[in-house]
C-alpha cells in the first residue's frame, strides 16, 4: 500500500564539507535557510568547519558544536562521528559522502530516507540528463538521486528567496538606502562619475595589469574589495600596507576601498550597489545574476582546464540574446579574466558595452526568475518520491 503523505514539516539533514573556499558552505547555508524559513522544514546543517559558517553569519557565533540560527540547527561534523538519528531527507552536498555509520543508519530506517546528491552548478548540456537520475547503493537498500541546479526548466533551478527580487528593487529605488549601507562598510563619499566595481576573486596573476588599466583609464573607478586574499596583492601593487576596513588608497583614476568580509545578506546589497560585479565560484556567481547588474565570473580552476568547458557552456547561454559585438566583448574579457587573453586589450570594449549589458542582465534575471527556485524544486521532488513509494 501507499504510505501516508509526509507532513509539511520534513526532517532534513544537509552534509557539507568546506574545501578551500566558502562557496560550498555558502550554497548549503542559503539552501538550509530557505528550506527552514520559507518552506517550514526542520533542517540540520552538518558542516566540518564551523569557522567558515561563522564568517558568513558572524552573529551566530557561540562556543558550541550545535547551535540554532534562523530556524536551522547548525552542527559540527566532527570525528569520530557520534550516533545520530537519520533524517527523512538527506542531502550530501557536492558528493561529500555522509559518515559511513550514518549511511548504515539510513539503510536500517523504514521507510528509507530520500537521499540526494546536490551537484555543482553547470550550464553544460549533460546536466539535464543527470538531473534526478537514480543511483542504487552497491551494497545497501538505498537509492541516491542526483539533483542538479541549473539554468533551464529541465534542471533544479537556482537558489532564490521568494522575496529577493522585491528587496533588491526596493533597495535600488532608494538612493539614501544605498548611501547608508555603503557608509556602514566604510566606503564614505562616492567618487564623482566613477564606475563602482566590487571585486571578489581568487588569486589572479594578471591583477596588476587590470589595476594599471583602471589607473590609466579615462573614467574614475571606485574598487570595493572585501577582506580576503585579494587585498594583499592590491596593497603591494599600490605600494601600501595591508589596508584596514574603510581605508581608501588612490592612484590616478583608481580608488580602492577595503571592506570588511560581509555576511551573505550584506553581500547581496553590495552587489546591488555596484555598476559591475567581479565574482567567483558558485555562490557569489548566482547572487550576481539575481543582482541584475553586469558581472564578470572567475570560475573555480580545475585540472586539465576542465573549468573552461563550464565557462564556455555558460557564456553560450548567457550571451545568446546579445548582438555580435557585445557578445564578443563579454566573451573576450571573461576569458581574459580567467587567464586566456589580455585584460588591457579587452577591457575597453567590455566597459563600452556596460549600458547594453545592464539591460541584458535585467532581462536574464527576469528569465531565470520564471523558473522554480532550487529549494522549491527539492521540496516538490522529495514529496513526489515519498508519495510514489509502495511497501
Amino acid at each position: 500500500m501507499h504510505p501516508p503523505e509526509m507532513s509539511a514539516h520534513y526532517r532534513w539533514a544537509i552534509f557539507c564539507r568546506v574545501v578551500d573556499n566558502l562557496g560550498d558552505i555558502g550554497v548549503c547555508w542559503r539552501l538550509a535557510r530557505m528550506l527552514a524559513c520559507f518552506h517550514g522544514q526542520q533542517v540540520q546543517l552538518w558542516v566540518d568547519d564551523l569557522e567558515a559558517f561563522f564568517r558568513l553569519c558572524p552573529q551566530a557565533r557561540q562556543p558550541a558544536v550545535r547551535l540554532t540560527h534562523e530556524g536551522v540547527e547548525v552542527c559540527l561534523w566532527g570525528e569520530p562521528w557520534l550516533p545520530t538519528a537519520c533524517a527523512e531527507i538527506v542531502i550530501e552536498a557536492f558528493s561529500c559522502d555522509p559518515p559511513a555509520s550514518y549511511v548504515q543508519t539510513m539503510a536500517a530506517h523504514q521507510p528509507s530516507p530520500v537521499w540526494i546528491n546536490l551537484e555543482y552548478l553547470s550550464a553544460e548540456d549533460w546536466v539535464a540528463g543527470v538531473h534526478r537520475m537514480r543511483s542504487p547503493h552497491p551494497r545497501l537498500p538505498l537509492i541516491k538521486h542526483f539533483f542538479c541546479p541549473g539554468f533551464t526548466p529541465a534542471t533544479g533551478g537556482l537558489p532564490r528567496e521568494p522575496d529577493l527580487l522585491a528587496r533588491r528593487d526596493a533597495y535600488g529605488a532608494s538612493a539614501s538606502a544605498r548611501t547608508a549601507f555603503l557608509e556602514t562598510l566604510g566606503v564614505g563619499a562616492a567618487v564623482p562619475g566613477a564606475l563602482t566595481i566590487s571585486l571578489f576573486a581568487y588569486a589572479h596573476p594578471d591583477l596588476g595589469e587590470m589595476l594599471r588599466c583602471w589607473e590609466q583609464g579615462d573614467r574614475p573607478v571606485q574598487l570595493l574589495v572585501p577582506q580576503g586574499r585579494m587585498l594583499e596583492p592590491i596593497a603591494r601593487h599600490l605600494g601600501a600596507g595591508r589596508p584596514d576596513t574603510g581605508a581608501r588608497v588612490q592612484r590616478q583614476a583608481l580608488t580602492v576601498v577595503a571592506l570588511p568580509f560581509v555576511p551573505q545578506r550584506d553581500y547581496d546589497r553590495l552587489l546591488w550597489s555596484c555598476d559591475v560585479n567581479f565574482v567567483r565560484g558558485e555562490d557569489s556567481f548566482v547572487r550576481a545574476q539575481w543582482a541584475a547588474r553586469p558581472m564578470v565570473w572567475q570560475i573555480y580552476p580545475q585540472q586539465e582546464q576542465a573549468h573552461m568547458l563550464k565557462l564556455e557552456a555558460f557564456l553560450q547561454r548567457y550571451t545568446q540574446a546579445l548582438d555580435d559585438a557585445t557578445r564578443e566583448a563579454v566573451v573576450r574579457f571573461w576569458y581574459a579574466w580567467n587567464g586566456q587573453g589580455s585584460l588591457t586589450a579587452h577591457w575597453p570594449a567590455y566597459a563600452a558595452a556596460l549600458p547594453e549589458l545592464g539591460r541584458h542582465a535585467r532581462g536574464w534575471c527576469a528569465e531565470l526568475a520564471q523558473m522554480e527556485d532550487l529549494a522549491t524544486s527539492l521540496v516538490n521532488f522529495c514529496k513526489a518520491i515519498v508519495k510514489s513509494r509502495v511497501f
